[in-house]
This record gives C-alpha cells, sequence and structure tokens, in this order.
C-alpha cells in the first residue's frame, strides 16, 4: 500500500443506483459507435475510445 500504516485501507468506491439512467450515455454512444466498426472490436473501452 502506499503511505499506508499497518490496518489501514484506502477504498475507491462508485455507486450507480438501482435505475437505469447511469447507464444510458454509455449505452447510446455504444450503439452509435458500433455502426462505424468493421470487424472485431474486443472491448467496450476499445469500441468507446478507440
Amino acid at each position: 500500500s502506499i503511505f499506508g500504516l499497518p490496518d489501514e485501507r484506502l477504498t475507491i468506491r462508485h455507486d450507480a443506483g438501482t435505475s437505469a439512467t447511469p447507464y444510458v450515455g454509455g449505452t447510446l454512444l455504444a450503439a452509435k459507435r458500433v455502426t462505424e466498426v468493421i470487424g472485431l472490436v474486443r472491448g467496450l473501452d476499445r469500441l468507446l475510445f478507440g
């Protein structure tokens, strides 16, 4: 661990909630980008960010 003493822990957490709202933007972007792809793309990050 970085700058940690024994029994110390750094936790970074993101809770998106239970509705679909946090995922709509990324889903729409992926649907738009997939129409521009020729061939196989492995990984959503490669589809969204090249």
